[in-house]
Formats: structure tokens, sequence, C-alpha cells
């Protein structure tokens, strides 16, 4: 006990502590316990739905570069339309999914229920025969998934303190980049061992084995995902631990998204500044998945096509999970600058494009530092909207259904497919975007920090309401700083 007192005095020290200390000390035996059960019935089975989620989704650009192009004639810009199809859909899913995840009674068996059929779709992705087939099952495919993204961060932020949710969605956000990850591995895999086999080429494998996959995972949740708190309570959670839970995260507005709720978030400043800074965030990473286009354009062999570009992923996952993590103790705004200019070198490289290889690689594995970037505007959110389960759901069904409104037309300008491997209005047009995402989320963070202070009484009552949770915590603070104490005392840490 003395070292790990010792080592809290220190920043550094202290930093790493808060990093990897889940359960703190100076939380009760009882609150320790239900956050034990809630990471692993919400940890295990989100992460793994998410992994679902982007299998599916890289699988898309996997197929069609192992085959899937040649058997279905799919040329020109096809790979864009199926995007297209995938991205209109999943618009026109936010708001309505998003409102159904909102309701207690259905949350805890809204998201299951839809991966079932994910499942099912998997299954007939592997059976088509025309380009046209795709784009109906990708555009539903797109509807059911809408909730997926937006839904999951809304159940996190609604049972997890501030201080903790940074920690547990950075691992959350991890299984985006692994579902891409693996499925590179999985096409290298399906199309050495399994092309040809029962007639099959080796991507009509891959969705088979996607299927396979997804549909016990769905199951897996009919059993453990909780929902809200204020859904009904399930089996491995007493009476008390329920009350606990309720009682540890404030809330003002329990009904989720109404008529009412429209007018209340239009009216408030986080609105404005999130989905002007996701829509750009989604342009400025657009191009993260298509170095696959590039290597299939050197030569490259079709299995170190999928193979390398997982290095991506790997480097998104460690990122998405370091940004995440330490956006709850360290400044926010220094983390995103930091993910930017990584992103943003890489831009500038690949604009230039008559570079060497080696450096190409090395722009389009600084594209993986991108996974920064989404876990922490997300996290920003549920952390300064904790209150309020309808401004929250809307909010980030808003951001979900902007930033993909404008991704189903703007790439068909700066991404065509026609213009791959060297896109030379794309690379360019993502450089302005994440300089213009970087700048937004920068002012608006500190614009809220000024909005706050001038509106100190609802921050106030929930700061009230959190210490009376649990009688100590961490708090967020616009220091910068990381200073801990004992535990009869706050430790602060900026989140901002």
């Amino acid at each position: 006990m003395g070292i790990v007192t010792s080592v809290k005095k220190n920043k550094v020290g202290a930093v790493v502590i808060s990093v990897f200390d889940w359960y703190p000390s100076h939380y009760p035996k009882e609150e320790r316990k239900l956050l034990r059960k809630l990471d692993l019935a919400i940890l295990i089975f989100g992460s793994l739905s998410f992994f679902c989620r982007f299998l599916g989704q890289q699988n898309i650009t996997n197929a069609y570069v192992s085959g899937m192009k040649e058997d279905l004639h799919a040329y020109g810009n096809q790979l864009n339309y199926y995007v297209v199809a995938y991205n209109t859909a999943y618009v026109l899913g936010q708001i309505p999914l998003m409102t159904l995840q909102t309701k207690g009674k259905l949350a805890p068996f809204l998201l299951p229920s839809l991966q079932i059929i994910w499942a099912i779709i998997a299954f007939c992705q592997s059976e088509i025969k025309q380009s046209w087939h795709l784009y109906i099952l990708r555009a539903l495919t797109g509807f059911l998934e809408a909730s997926s993204f937006g839904g999951t961060h809304l159940i996190l932020g609604s049972w997890f303190k501030n201080e903790e949710l940074f920690k547990r969605a950075g691992v959350w956000f991890m299984g985006n980049s692994l579902g891409s990850m693996f499925s590179g591995y999985l096409q290298a895999a399906a199309y050495r061992n399994l092309d040809g086999v029962f007639g099959r080429a080796g991507w009509r494998w891959l969705f088979i084995v996607q299927g396979i996959i997804t549909l016990p995972i769905a199951f897996v949740g009919f059993v453990v995902w909780p929902g809200l708190p204020t859904s009904p309570r399930r089996w491995y959670m007493t009476e008390q631990e329920h009350a606990l839970a309720l009682k540890r995260i404030p809330t003002v507005e329990k009904e989720g998204i109404t008529w009412k709720t429209f007018k209340y978030t239009l009216s408030r400043p986080m609105w404005w500044i999130c989905v002007s800074c996701y829509i750009f965030l989604c342009q400025a990473h657009y191009w993260t998945g298509y170095m696959a286009l590039w290597l299939r354009s050197t030569g490259y062999s079709i299995e170190l096509v999928n193979i390398l570009p997982t290095f991506i992923d790997l480097l998104r996952a460690i990122s998405s999970w370091l940004g995440t993590t330490l956006a709850g103790c360290l400044s926010l705004r220094g983390l995103w600058t930091f993910q930017a200019s990584f992103v943003f070198f890489a831009c500038i490289v690949l604009s230039i494009w008559t570079v060497p290889d080696g450096l190409k690689f090395a722009a389009f594995y600084f594209g993986g530092f991108s996974g920064m970037a989404s876990p922490i505007l997300y996290s920003w959110v549920n952390s300064t909207l904790k209150e309020n389960y309808g401004e929250r759901g809307l909010i980030i069904s808003s951001m979900m259904t902007l930033g993909f409104c404008n991704q189903i037309w703007i790439p068909l300008f700066t991404f065509p497919t026609v213009e791959a491997p060297k896109f030379p209005h794309g690379y360019p047009a993502a450089t302005v975007f994440e300089f213009t995402m970087w700048a937004i989320l920068m002012g608006g963070v500190w614009y809220m920090n000024r909005w706050k202070a001038k509106h100190p009484d609802l921050e106030m009552r929930l700061a009230a309401n959190e210490d009376a949770s649990s009688g100590n915590g961490i708090d967020s603070a616009d220091s910068g700083s990381v200073e801990v104490q004992p535990k009869d005392a706050k430790a602060t840490i900026a989140t901002y």
C-alpha cells in the first residue's frame, strides 16, 4: 500500500494507476461488485457485437479484392455504390432505432434481436449471383445496424461514471479495429483453404464464416445485455445492486427521446459542436480502409493484400484504447491534437503520392491513429451529457445520421473507385477535413467549459448526486493536471 501511495504522488504514476485501477479501493464493496458484473455483461457482449459489425463491413472490401469484383462483374464505382447503399439505410435507421434504444423495456433485447438478422443476411450474401443483390442486402444491413454504435455508447454512458466510462469505452472500441483486422486474416485463410470447396469461391466462404460467428454472440446478448438502468432488472443483478445502479448515475430525464427533447437539445451548444465535428471526422478518415486497393494495383498477392492492411487495424485498436482511456486522466485537447497530427501528416504524404513506397506504407499505417478520434469524441459526449438519456441519445444519433448522410455522396467525388489508388481529389480533401475536425473540437471543448461555467446549477446538482452515490470518486476538472489524494479526499482528473 505504501508503494502505491508513493507512486500516486507522481503525476505519471497517478495516470498509470488510474488507467488500470478499474475498481478503486475507496469504492464500497457493493459498488465494486456491481461494476464487475456490469463489465462482464456490457463489455463482453458489447465488444463482441461491435466486432461482428465491423467484421461484416470490412468483409465487403476484402471480398471485393479477393475475387468478388470479377465474379459479379462489379467494375467501375460499384464498390462505392455498395457503401452508398449501406450508408443511406444506416442514416434512415439512426433516429428510429435510437429512439427505441432509449426505451427501458426494449433496450435489453433490441441489439441482440437485430444481430440475429445480421447473421442471416451474412449467409444470404454468400449466395448472391448479381451485383444488385448485394445492394439490397447492404442496405438492409445498414438499416439494422443503425443503432449498434450509438446504442451501445448510450448504454455505456448510462451505467458508468465519467472516470469509469473512458476506460471501458476504450476496450469496447477495440472491437471495431479487431473486427476489421480479423476480417483480413479470415479472408486470407478462406482464400487459401476454402476457395473452391463445395464449388464456392473463397470470398463466399468469408460471409458464411461471418454468419457462423455472429449468430451465437446474438444469443449471448439475450442472456447478459442489461439495457438501461431504467430497464427491468436482469437476472444477475440483485434488487439492491439495481437500486445502487440507479443511484450512481444522476439523471434529469429518463423517458428517452421525445418531441420536447428536440427543442431542448437544439437550443444548447453541444448538438452543433458534436454534429459538425463528426461530419468532418467521417470524411477525414474515409481513406483509411483503402490500403488494399493500392496493394492490389502494385501486384501483391491476394493473401498479402488482405494481411498487410491489418496492421492499420492493430494500430487503430491500440490507439483507440489508449486514447479513450487516457482521455479520462489527461488533457482531452492534447490527445486530440496528438492523433490529428499523425493523420494530418499521412494525408499530406498521400496527397503528394509520388513518394517512396516505404513512406506510403508509413502514411497508411499512420492512418491507424484515427482510431483515437471517434472514441474520444463520443466519450466526451457521454461524460458531458450523462444526466439526460434523451439529449445524449439524440445527439449521438444525429452525429451518426448527418455524418453518414454526407458520407453517402461526398466520397463519390473525393474517392471514386475509378481514381484508385491515387485518389487525386480524395487525399487533399481529407487533409482539409482533418484540420477542420481538429479545430472544431478544440474550440468546442473550450466553449463548453465556458458555457458550463455560466450554467453551474445543473453541474453542481450532478456533482452532489455522484458524491452521495459512492462517497468519493474522481471528478472532471479543466486544470489539465492530475492530483491524487487519500481516500477521504477527491482525486481530480481533467477530461477536457
